[in-house]
């Protein structure tokens, strides 16, 4: 017997900053991925995030344009 399973695609949001760059915590803060500073910190120091595929714990890790940010099975894109 054979099951199929079929992987719903992970939703996509974009989301422009104004300069160069801006931290790994207040991007997901900017985009209400998070409720709070200490929020992002936990769950970017529990490995709960990844920034362009790779797990990132450094809650400063600069995003620049095009960097694509990953938590809970949603994507979010600098633009």
């Amino acid at each position: 017997m054979k099951i199929k399973v079929r992987v719903a695609e992970k939703p996509e949001f974009h989301k422009a900053i104004t300069t160069d760059f801006i931290r790994l915590d207040a991007f997901l803060k900017m985009n209400d991925a998070v409720q709070t500073g200490g929020h992002a910190k936990l769950v970017i120091q529990g490995g709960e995030v990844k920034v362009n595929g790779e797990t990132c714990l450094q809650r400063g890790r600069k995003i620049r344009k095009g960097d694509r940010v990953e938590f809970e099975r949603k994507i979010y894109i600098a633009d």
